[in-house]
């Protein structure tokens, strides 16, 4: 199904999503955890492809946060090998449409083959241009805050930045998202209505959307119901409803 039309200016530049419900769903229908990661696989297809024909510039999906280590050795072994096997299949089909992949997060604790796969996949599709995919595995919003705090300490510490020098744009520059479009609208699937560590600096003026919808069971039609609702809401960035329709006008 296509994306229904909405108008270019009312389109997320940049949408982020937890993707959550793939062993609920697969409890549901009396099938192992595993399959339910793999039929969300497809979800992340469905979307990517959403997204691309929405016009979204950025979409950033929450792959395995650095406390899903805590889950089943199993799941957390099959989740790695689902990654690289993704990642080895999916691409060159990526850049053949012209969209670019970065992963965020910390990538010590993955082993060599996937790092690699990684490094290659980000070489492979650096210069795309059509959308950036970004994926955060092993990543944590509060653990990035505290590694670029301290890297800046440590440069106020050597004297090559005065503490007064450190301000929201300095942090804002040394996170991970640093040049890309601030985040505009982030959806959660499954139910769960909190943010669970994720981006916690760059979700502070985005759009929040919660859908009861597990994650393989979210398709472009859920996508699109998610940018309508985007493109229904008033962004006042701490303005009045009033200074921001008098804006509005100005532009008009």
């Amino acid at each position: 199904m296509s994306a229904d039309p909405i108008a270019q200016s009312a389109v997320p530049r940049h949408v982020a999503i937890i993707m959550d419900g793939n062993g609920r769903w697969a409890e549901r229908r009396h099938r192992p955890r595993m399959a339910g990661h793999k039929a969300g696989v497809e979800a992340v297809r469905e979307v990517i492809r959403g997204c691309a024909e929405h016009g979204v510039e950025v979409l950033t999906l929450f792959a395995f946060s650095t406390e899903n280590w805590r889950r089943p050795a199993e799941e957390v072994g099959w989740l790695m090998h689902l990654f690289l096997t993704a990642l080895k299949r999916e691409v060159r089909r990526l850049h053949e449409r012209g969209i670019a992949l970065r992963v965020i997060g910390d990538r010590s604790r993955f082993g060599t083959e996937l790092r690699e796969q990684i490094e290659q996949a980000e070489r492979l599709t650096r210069s795309n241009d059509r959308l950036t995919l970004v994926i955060a595995a092993n990543y944590g919003g509060r653990d990035e805050i505290v590694r670029v705090s301290q890297r800046l300490a440590a440069a106020a510490a050597a004297g090559e930045l005065a503490p007064e020098a450190i301000d929201e744009a300095r942090f804002s520059a040394e996170l991970a998202l640093a040049d890309l479009p601030e985040i505009d609208l982030f959806i959660r699937t499954g139910g769960e209505q909190r943010i669970s560590n994720f981006l916690l600096w760059q979700l502070a003026y985005a759009e929040l959307y919660f859908t009861d919808r597990l994650w393989p069971d979210f398709d472009v039609e859920a996508l699109s119901e998610a940018i309508a609702s985007f493109a229904s809401r008033q962004r006042r960035f701490g303005r009045t409803g009033q200074q921001v329709a008098q804006a509005a006008q100005g532009a008009g």
